[in-house]
């Protein structure tokens, strides 16, 4: 790697590190709006992790920036709809017509609405009713985020309310279907890592392997792997195969005063008999704490390079 090239890498985890902190206070919110925009956890880190990395190569071309919050939520949606106008789905139009409706009883309803909004509704009206009455933006600030008017807005999210009332009590479909158990490949890593055979895992990896950490690093062949995430050899953590909103994935434990306590999240592809790809989740802080309530585990907050305790 050239000096200059350096640099740049340099500078621009100094900015994703500067980002990081300037969202803290709504980091949370941005994720679970992702979530429930896309209908999927999964499908909302993709598209969280898309917003975080646009923000960061289009705050140059904000003259005159004023909202971080409001542009970073407009990102994430743009970034959604552009995604629902390629798969030809129907962004749906926000008219202004009036429509009664009923407020939610109680928290759980609203919890339980929340999950069927995107197999009821367009993206669009998804979003202005998450925009709104869930994340609390003013009408204003969501006309501008969703492109129409503040008189769609509150049109859109009355009858967005209405329907959802009158489906409140039916089941909601399950999003996945069940994965597959995972190979003798992935069984043998999990092997090979808990038993800090470094060199056994390795055997396993393709020479190709693509390496991601999300929004932390990427390595695209095993000799960036052997000479960058893995210089220093395995962590000596236990790895174990558990099911993750609906895929199996490997879920990386560190023992601690307070029991287990999730340290990484990691999910592989294989093809003839070598992982091609290998995603971790150990930078993503919101991710890893839904994902430890989830799993029934509590998360692993500070752990080096990132202290998330302090934040």
């Amino acid at each position: 790697m050239s000096q200059s090239t350096n640099t740049l890498q340099t500078q621009s985890n100094e900015l994703r590190q500067r980002l990081d902190e300037e969202i803290s206070d709504f980091s949370e919110a941005l994720w679970n709006y992702c979530r429930y925009l896309t209908g999927s956890p999964w499908d909302g880190e993709d598209l969280y992790q898309e917003t975080m990395l646009k923000v960061l190569g289009g705050l140059c071309t904000r003259w005159h920036p004023t909202n971080l919050k409001s542009y970073i939520f407009r990102i994430a949606t743009n970034t959604w709809i552009d995604l629902c106008r390629k798969e030809k789905r129907t962004l749906g139009v926000l008219s202004e017509e009036n429509e009664g409706f009923e407020e939610f009883s109680d928290s759980l309803e609203l919890e339980e609405a929340l999950l069927k909004l995107d197999d009821l509704f367009t993206p669009r009206q998804t979003a202005v009713f998450l925009l709104l009455e869930i994340f609390r933006f003013h009408a204003d600030e969501v006309a501008s985020i969703v492109r129409t008017t503040p008189g769609a807005v509150y049109a859109s999210v009355r009858r967005t309310k209405h329907k959802l009332q009158n489906t409140i009590h039916q089941s909601v479909k399950p999003k996945f279907e069940r994965s597959p158990q995972k190979s003798k490949i992935i069984q043998a890593y999990l092997n090979a890592f808990n038993h800090g055979d470094l060199e056994g895992m390795l055997s396993l990896i393709s020479d190709q392997a693509h390496y991601e950490a999300s929004l932390g690093f990427l390595e695209v062949n095993k000799d960036e792997i052997i000479n960058g995430s893995l210089a220093y050899g395995l962590p000596g953590h236990h790895a174990k195969e558990c099911e993750l909103w609906g895929r199996f994935v490997i879920v990386v434990l560190a023992e601690s005063d307070q029991g287990q306590l999730v340290h990484d999240i990691q999910y592989q592809e294989v093809e003839n008999n070598k992982i091609v790809y290998h995603r971790s989740f150990f930078f993503r802080k919101e991710f890893i704490v839904a994902a430890s309530k989830e799993l029934g585990y509590k998360p692993q907050l500070n752990k080096p390079p990132l202290n998330w305790e302090n934040e």
